[in-house]
């Protein structure tokens, strides 16, 4: 159909496609972790990847169709510029422009949807308790289905199948920018930040900036000092 966008988070689950003669498609792919850390950790992607999972198909307006073939086509121009400086930047503003512009039409989308389902229910309602900020101290997975009555197992399972992914990377998701605002806070210590994010230990908290940040915190932080 005309001005049908297609988003699909998951393209490894999709197969079997086949084009009619006369259709014309135009499509953007960009990696997810890059396009994942464009975005704050509390963004509406997060929740709306519940129903574009469900349904991937939003109907545009004419204006939100050339909104969008106008991102795709800024970004197709600036691809050959890898030689500038703030390339990686430049491409990351403008991808930034366009997942906006998509979250703007899949908002009215589901403008009216209430989502009765029960997965999709409990899915918002862990990304309600994660917006509050609160894996800055807690982030088992355990507290999680504790706090929406569901066992860690079930909400495991639910995530997993609805999003795509696990509950552990939402939690380190949200956790993570969390983690950078302290470490970027130079009057607070190493020792003094493991214990406000309730780290059983420093060497834990050491390992765990080591995973998310691929660097120690001290490391980390020596790479945000002018050179």
């Amino acid at each position: 159909m005309k001005n049908d966008l297609v988003v699909i988070p998951m393209p490894a689950r999709v197969s079997n496609i086949a084009a009619h003669a006369d259709m014309q498609v135009e499509w953007f792919a960009a990696d997810y972790k890059f396009l994942q850390n464009l975005l704050p950790s509390n963004n509406y992607s997060i929740g709306g990847s519940i129903s574009l999972n469900q349904d991937p198909v939003i109907k545009l307006t004419d204006e939100q169709a050339s909104h969008l073939l106008a991102d795709f086509h800024r970004l197709r121009e600036r691809m050959g510029d890898r030689h500038l400086q703030f390339y990686r930047e430049l491409m990351g503003s403008l991808c930034l422009t366009m997942m906006y512009d998509i979250f703007e039409t899949h908002a009215q989308r589901d403008a009216t949807d209430t989502h009765s389902d029960r997965t999709a229910y409990i899915v918002k309602q862990l990304m309600s308790l994660l917006a509050t900020g609160i894996s800055r101290t807690e982030r088992d997975v355990s507290y999680y289905a504790e706090r929406l009555n569901v066992s860690p197992k079930y909400l495991s399972a639910t995530v997993k199948r609805v999003t795509g992914h696990s509950v552990t990377s939402y939690i380190d998701r949200h956790t993570v920018p969390l983690l950078k605002d302290y470490l970027n806070d130079e009057r607070l210590s190493l020792t003094q930040i493991a214990e406000r994010m309730n780290f059983a230990s420093l060497s834990y908290f050491s390992r765990y900036c080591a995973k998310h940040l691929g660097q120690s915190p001290s490391e980390y932080r020596q790479s945000l000092q002018p050179k």
